[in-house]
Protein backbone atom coordinates (compact mmCIF):
# COMPACT_ATOMS: atom_id res chain seq x y z
CA UNK A 1 0.00 0.00 0.00
CA UNK A 2 0.92 3.66 -1.08
CA UNK A 3 1.71 6.12 2.08
CA UNK A 4 -0.98 8.82 2.14
CA UNK A 5 0.49 11.42 -0.58
CA UNK A 6 -2.73 13.64 -0.58
CA UNK A 7 -4.64 15.40 2.54
CA UNK A 8 -7.86 14.02 3.63
CA UNK A 9 -8.59 17.45 4.87
CA UNK A 10 -7.47 20.58 5.92
CA UNK A 11 -8.53 21.08 9.87
CA UNK A 12 -6.62 24.71 9.23
CA UNK A 13 -8.50 26.19 6.68
CA UNK A 14 -5.67 27.98 5.39
CA UNK A 15 -3.20 28.19 3.29
CA UNK A 16 0.46 27.61 4.07
CA UNK A 17 2.12 26.70 1.31
CA UNK A 18 3.82 30.12 0.54
CA UNK A 19 5.70 29.13 3.73
CA UNK A 20 6.82 25.82 3.07
CA UNK A 21 10.68 26.10 2.47
CA UNK A 22 12.08 24.14 -1.11
CA UNK A 23 12.88 20.46 -0.89
CA UNK A 24 16.73 20.96 -2.33
CA UNK A 25 16.75 23.16 1.63
CA UNK A 26 15.12 20.16 3.79
CA UNK A 27 17.37 17.44 4.87
CA UNK A 28 17.25 13.79 2.97
CA UNK A 29 14.61 15.46 0.39
CA UNK A 30 16.93 16.23 -2.21
CA UNK A 31 16.15 14.33 -5.68
CA UNK A 32 18.00 11.30 -6.45
CA UNK A 33 20.51 11.46 -9.18
CA UNK A 34 19.50 11.36 -12.52
CA UNK A 35 22.14 8.85 -13.62
CA UNK A 36 21.04 6.45 -10.52
CA UNK A 37 17.53 6.77 -12.12
CA UNK A 38 19.20 5.01 -15.24
CA UNK A 39 20.61 2.55 -12.82
CA UNK A 40 16.91 2.11 -11.07
CA UNK A 41 15.28 1.70 -15.11
CA UNK A 42 17.74 -1.10 -15.46
CA UNK A 43 18.03 -2.83 -12.26
CA UNK A 44 13.83 -2.74 -11.78
CA UNK A 45 12.93 -5.83 -13.90
CA UNK A 46 15.51 -7.90 -12.16
CA UNK A 47 14.12 -6.59 -8.79
CA UNK A 48 10.01 -7.92 -8.89
CA UNK A 49 10.91 -10.12 -6.65
CA UNK A 50 8.86 -10.58 -3.16
CA UNK A 51 9.25 -7.01 -2.93
CA UNK A 52 12.59 -6.88 -3.59
CA UNK A 53 11.87 -3.72 -6.18
CA UNK A 54 10.12 -1.21 -2.97
CA UNK A 55 12.77 -2.67 -0.60
CA UNK A 56 15.71 -1.57 -3.15
CA UNK A 57 13.79 2.03 -2.74
CA UNK A 58 14.11 2.06 0.67
CA UNK A 59 17.59 1.00 1.23
CA UNK A 60 18.82 3.75 -1.18
CA UNK A 61 17.01 6.29 0.75
CA UNK A 62 18.75 5.10 4.13
CA UNK A 63 21.95 4.75 2.17
CA UNK A 64 21.66 8.58 1.34
CA UNK A 65 21.14 9.38 5.16
CA UNK A 66 24.13 7.08 6.29
CA UNK A 67 26.35 8.98 3.40
CA UNK A 68 25.15 12.33 5.02
CA UNK A 69 26.14 11.03 7.79
CA UNK A 70 29.32 9.28 7.00
CA UNK A 71 30.76 11.91 4.14
CA UNK A 72 33.68 9.33 3.82
CA UNK A 73 31.78 7.00 1.60
CA UNK A 74 31.71 7.09 -2.46
CA UNK A 75 28.27 7.93 -3.21
CA UNK A 76 29.05 6.26 -6.34
CA UNK A 77 30.24 3.29 -5.14
CA UNK A 78 27.33 3.28 -2.24
CA UNK A 79 24.61 3.85 -3.74
CA UNK A 80 24.87 1.96 -7.26
CA UNK A 81 25.80 -0.76 -5.08
CA UNK A 82 22.80 -0.81 -3.14
CA UNK A 83 20.47 -0.21 -6.29
CA UNK A 84 21.47 -3.57 -7.31
CA UNK A 85 22.09 -5.47 -4.11
CA UNK A 86 19.31 -7.71 -4.61
CA UNK A 87 19.14 -8.25 -8.32
CA UNK A 88 20.58 -12.05 -8.08
CA UNK A 89 17.60 -13.11 -6.32
CA UNK A 90 15.56 -12.58 -10.10
CA UNK A 91 18.11 -15.25 -11.35
CA UNK A 92 16.61 -17.92 -8.30
CA UNK A 93 13.26 -19.73 -8.31
CA UNK A 94 10.98 -17.04 -6.08
CA UNK A 95 9.77 -20.54 -4.46
CA UNK A 96 12.95 -21.14 -2.74
CA UNK A 97 13.76 -17.34 -2.19
CA UNK A 98 12.67 -17.31 1.41
CA UNK A 99 13.45 -20.86 2.07
CA UNK A 100 16.95 -19.45 1.41
CA UNK A 101 16.87 -16.90 4.08
CA UNK A 102 14.21 -18.00 6.70
CA UNK A 103 15.40 -18.48 10.27
CA UNK A 104 16.04 -21.37 11.50
CA UNK A 105 16.10 -23.20 7.88
CA UNK A 106 18.19 -21.03 5.22
CA UNK A 107 20.28 -22.03 2.19
CA UNK A 108 23.74 -20.86 2.00
CA UNK A 109 24.36 -21.71 -1.42
CA UNK A 110 21.00 -20.26 -2.80
CA UNK A 111 22.23 -16.90 -0.61
CA UNK A 112 25.57 -17.38 -2.47
CA UNK A 113 23.72 -17.98 -5.92
CA UNK A 114 21.89 -14.77 -5.46
CA UNK A 115 25.21 -12.57 -4.91
CA UNK A 116 27.16 -14.26 -7.99
CA UNK A 117 24.17 -13.46 -9.98
CA UNK A 118 23.93 -9.96 -8.34
CA UNK A 119 27.34 -9.73 -9.53
CA UNK A 120 26.97 -10.47 -13.50
CA UNK A 121 23.69 -8.23 -13.40
CA UNK A 122 25.50 -5.34 -11.42
CA UNK A 123 28.92 -5.20 -13.61
CA UNK A 124 26.32 -5.17 -17.10
CA UNK A 125 24.04 -3.30 -15.88
CA UNK A 126 26.72 -0.45 -15.33
CA UNK A 127 28.73 -0.67 -17.91
CA UNK A 128 25.85 -0.05 -20.02
CA UNK A 129 25.25 3.36 -18.22
CA UNK A 130 29.11 3.95 -18.51
CA UNK A 131 30.01 3.59 -14.80
CA UNK A 132 33.38 4.53 -14.06
CA UNK A 133 35.25 1.14 -14.39
CA UNK A 134 36.94 1.54 -11.14
CA UNK A 135 33.85 2.32 -9.21
CA UNK A 136 31.97 -0.60 -10.88
CA UNK A 137 34.69 -2.82 -9.91
CA UNK A 138 34.32 -2.05 -6.02
CA UNK A 139 30.71 -1.83 -6.92
CA UNK A 140 30.66 -5.49 -7.96
CA UNK A 141 33.30 -6.64 -5.12
CA UNK A 142 30.27 -5.26 -2.55
CA UNK A 143 27.27 -7.34 -3.98
CA UNK A 144 28.93 -10.23 -4.47
CA UNK A 145 29.44 -10.90 -0.54
CA UNK A 146 26.67 -8.06 0.83
CA UNK A 147 24.55 -10.94 2.66
CA UNK A 148 26.80 -13.75 3.53
CA UNK A 149 30.20 -11.57 4.16
CA UNK A 150 29.55 -11.05 8.25
CA UNK A 151 32.85 -8.60 7.97
CA UNK A 152 32.64 -5.67 5.51
CA UNK A 153 35.28 -4.94 3.03
CA UNK A 154 35.38 -0.92 3.57
CA UNK A 155 33.18 2.02 4.91
CA UNK A 156 31.31 1.90 1.38
CA UNK A 157 30.43 -2.07 1.71
CA UNK A 158 29.63 -1.32 5.73
CA UNK A 159 27.00 1.09 4.43
CA UNK A 160 25.53 -0.90 1.48
CA UNK A 161 25.34 -3.46 4.50
CA UNK A 162 24.23 -1.45 7.02
CA UNK A 163 21.14 0.14 5.09
CA UNK A 164 20.13 -3.54 3.36
CA UNK A 165 19.37 -4.43 6.95
CA UNK A 166 18.01 -1.09 8.20
CA UNK A 167 14.95 -0.99 5.56
CA UNK A 168 13.62 -4.27 8.30
CA UNK A 169 12.74 -1.79 10.48
CA UNK A 170 11.22 0.54 8.48
CA UNK A 171 6.77 0.23 8.18
CA UNK A 172 7.42 -1.21 4.91
CA UNK A 173 9.73 -4.01 5.79
CA UNK A 174 7.81 -5.03 9.13
CA UNK A 175 4.74 -5.48 7.24
CA UNK A 176 7.22 -7.68 4.33
CA UNK A 177 8.42 -9.56 6.93
CA UNK A 178 4.81 -10.32 8.87
CA UNK A 179 3.85 -11.86 5.34
CA UNK A 180 6.95 -13.76 4.51
CA UNK A 181 6.93 -15.88 7.16
CA UNK A 182 2.87 -15.56 8.96
CA UNK A 183 4.02 -13.51 11.93
CA UNK A 184 2.02 -11.05 13.88
CA UNK A 185 3.61 -7.32 14.12
CA UNK A 186 5.21 -7.92 17.70
CA UNK A 187 6.80 -11.10 16.72
CA UNK A 188 8.25 -9.55 13.23
CA UNK A 189 9.75 -7.28 15.37
CA UNK A 190 11.31 -9.41 17.52
CA UNK A 191 12.77 -10.96 14.58
CA UNK A 192 13.80 -8.40 12.85
CA UNK A 193 15.78 -7.16 16.14
CA UNK A 194 17.67 -10.28 16.47
CA UNK A 195 18.62 -9.75 13.38
CA UNK A 196 19.76 -6.12 12.33
CA UNK A 197 21.19 -4.67 15.85
CA UNK A 198 24.37 -6.72 16.70
CA UNK A 199 24.69 -7.07 12.89
CA UNK A 200 24.96 -3.10 11.64
CA UNK A 201 28.83 -2.15 11.13
CA UNK A 202 28.55 2.00 11.86
CA UNK A 203 27.45 4.24 14.68
CA UNK A 204 25.09 5.95 12.35
CA UNK A 205 23.23 2.98 11.49
CA UNK A 206 23.18 1.92 15.31
CA UNK A 207 21.75 4.99 15.83
CA UNK A 208 18.80 5.15 13.04
CA UNK A 209 18.23 1.57 14.19
CA UNK A 210 17.50 2.78 17.68
CA UNK A 211 14.84 5.25 16.36
CA UNK A 212 13.41 3.07 13.48
CA UNK A 213 12.52 0.37 16.30
CA UNK A 214 11.16 2.49 19.20
CA UNK A 215 9.00 3.99 16.45
CA UNK A 216 8.01 0.34 15.66
CA UNK A 217 7.68 -0.82 18.96
CA UNK A 218 4.86 2.42 19.26
CA UNK A 219 2.58 0.75 16.29
CA UNK A 220 1.53 -2.51 18.64
CA UNK A 221 1.52 -0.49 22.43
CA UNK A 222 -1.81 -1.47 24.00
CA UNK A 223 -2.12 2.65 23.96
CA UNK A 224 -1.74 3.26 20.44
CA UNK A 225 -4.13 0.20 19.21
CA UNK A 226 -6.83 1.53 21.47
CA UNK A 227 -6.34 4.36 19.41
CA UNK A 228 -7.31 2.91 16.35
Amino acid sequence: MLPKLEPHANHYGGDVSRHLPRAADVPGLSDPDPHHAEIWARAARHLAVRDNDVHTLYAYGLARALLACLPDGDPEVVLPAILLHDTGWSQVPEADVLAAIAPGAGDRETVLRHEKEGARIASSVLAEVGHDPDRTARVVQIVDGHDSRREALSLDDAIVKDADKLWRLTPHGVDTVMDWFGLTRDEAHRLIGSRVHDQLCTDAARTMARALAAVARVDTLPQRVALG
